[in-house]
């Protein structure tokens, strides 16, 4: 299949299922979908080329939110907002999709992909980041070469989650708290050493962005002060 859509749906799955996935596909637009908890993944590619995912809302509880495998390339991922907190369901809790906060909300193994302008919030209580201790990641370049990541901005902050029996309470409750919290400590880019020749542009400060700067090129966000 070389071509298709998939706009303006709302999408979840079950936490063994895929919400959106897509293999050996080339010219796939996935635009303007609301996809929430509790899918393994939001959108997994595997062998997909020259595709866009734009203007969607994702939502989830797990690591490995959107996942490139396969040598997937030349993929365009723009204006969509990433949020990452916890399962809030009682009937819930202690499952998950089985992968830790090193793996990051973004896992990214091809070539010549471009990462530009999203949002992602990740807010979570460190008494449940794995492993125990770990900075979370939140874009991981794996492996490929030539990908362009650029004006990325993370908000990841510390939280206190509260649990509730009621599926709606507790997920309404969990989306509408934004009281002030501790700014919670991440690697917003983490470029393996098998990935090579990456442009890193305005996604994270100095301390936030972990690569070899002898092979990747790398500008770090302005920060107040600095």
């Amino acid at each position: 299949m070389n071509k298709g859509g998939k706009p303006d749906n709302l999408i979840g799955a079950g936490f063994k299922g895929y919400s959106i996935y897509a293999e050996n596909f080339g010219g796939l637009l996935i635009t303007a979908n609301n996809v929430f908890p509790r899918g393994a993944s939001s959108i997994h590619f595997d062998g997909v080329t020259r595709s866009s995912i734009t203007n969607n809302r994702l939502h989830s509880f797990y690591p490995g939110m959107v996942v490139f495998r396969g040598n997937c390339s030349e993929i365009l991922v723009t204006s969509n907002h990433f949020l990452r907190d916890h399962e809030p369901w009682t009937p819930f809790l202690g499952i998950d999709n089985g992968l830790d906060d090193l793996y990051g909300l973004l896992y990214i193994s091809g070539n010549n992909n471009s990462v530009i302008a999203n949002h992602v919030s990740e807010v979570i209580n460190t008494q449940n980041i794995k492993p125990v201790g770990a900075t979370p990641v939140i874009i991981l370049l794996v492996s490929g070469n030539g990908n362009y990541i650029s004006n990325n901005h993370v908000v990841a902050t510390k939280v206190n989650a509260k649990i509730s029996d009621s599926c709606y309470s507790a997920q309404v409750d969990a989306l509408l708290t934004t009281e002030a919290s501790e700014p919670l400590t991440v690697t917003t880019v983490l470029v393996e050493k098998e990935s090579l020749q990456n442009t890193i542009l305005d996604s994270g400060s100095d301390a936030q962005v972990v690569m070899d700067r002898t092979v990747n090129a790398f500008r770090a966000t302005p920060m107040a002060g600095a």
